[in-house]
């Protein structure tokens, strides 16, 4: 019966195998990576209304939620001829 040590914790993060959890809140910077777009492109979305956004009043900051950012990919998805 073996237990697992300190050494095999480090030998599973060193393999790649880490928490699964993802991460639901992108800040600006994150969504526009996802998207494959500028932070000015993301901030245009968001003020036209295309994405929604959580925004927190205490530092001004934008976050967006991935799974709009997934649905925002599946609408405007068209097959190019």
């Amino acid at each position: 019966m073996a237990t697992q040590t300190l050494t095999d914790k480090g030998t599973k993060k060193a393999h790649g195998i880490t928490n699964p959890v993802r991460k639901r809140l992108y800040t600006l910077k994150e969504a526009a990576l996802y998207l494959g777009r500028g932070e000015y492109g993301m901030r245009e979305l968001a003020w036209s209304g295309d994405i929604p956004v959580v925004k927190r009043e205490a530092d001004r900051k934008l976050y967006f939620d991935v799974n709009d950012l997934d649905e925002f990919i599946e609408t405007n998805k068209t097959i190019y001829r």
